[in-house]
């Protein structure tokens, strides 16, 4: 037996964040797969390939690329080659998307304070480890292959 809920209400938080940032893709009139990758580069700046987003998010590279695509297209983001690596390509954010990634940030802050209401610091700290090493031991198996 689970001795947690938590997962039989996966769909509920998905739900509750696609509520929290849609508004935001509304107003800029992207995905939200282009908005989850800006959020993704301006979250994470060490991982800034496409290859990062695939592995780390575990999202689609046909979906990843077509994204990037997008947002390139908008001038928001750029691809940066660095020395003689052509294969590899930096994902730099642009200026012009600075006003999307404040918003699409307020909305994700809106969406940890309706998850984390009242409960106390310390415990959002305990919760921080919980959920980390539950990632690491989904992440583990996943990329092993084995249970």
């Amino acid at each position: 037996m689970i001795p947690l809920n938590l997962w039989e209400h996966q769909n509920a938080v998905k739900t509750l964040y696609a509520k929290c940032v849609g508004k935001v893709c509304e107003k800029y009139q992207i995905s939200r797969m282009e908005l989850d990758i800006l959020l993704f580069l301006a979250n994470n700046p060490r991982y800034d390939t496409a290859t990062d987003i695939v592995e780390i998010r575990y999202l689609s590279k046909s979906q990843v690329s077509g994204a990037i695509k997008l947002l390139e297209e908008r001038g928001w983001i750029d691809k940066v080659y660095i020395g003689d690596n052509r294969k590899t390509a930096h994902l730099k954010i642009c200026g012009g998307a600075a006003a999307v990634i404040a918003d699409g940030k307020e909305a994700q802050e809106i969406f940890f304070e309706v998850l984390m209401r009242g409960f106390t610091q310390e415990e959002i700290e305990r919760m921080k480890g919980y959920t980390a090493r539950i990632w690491d031991n989904i992440d583990g198996c996943l990329k092993s292959g084995s249970q």
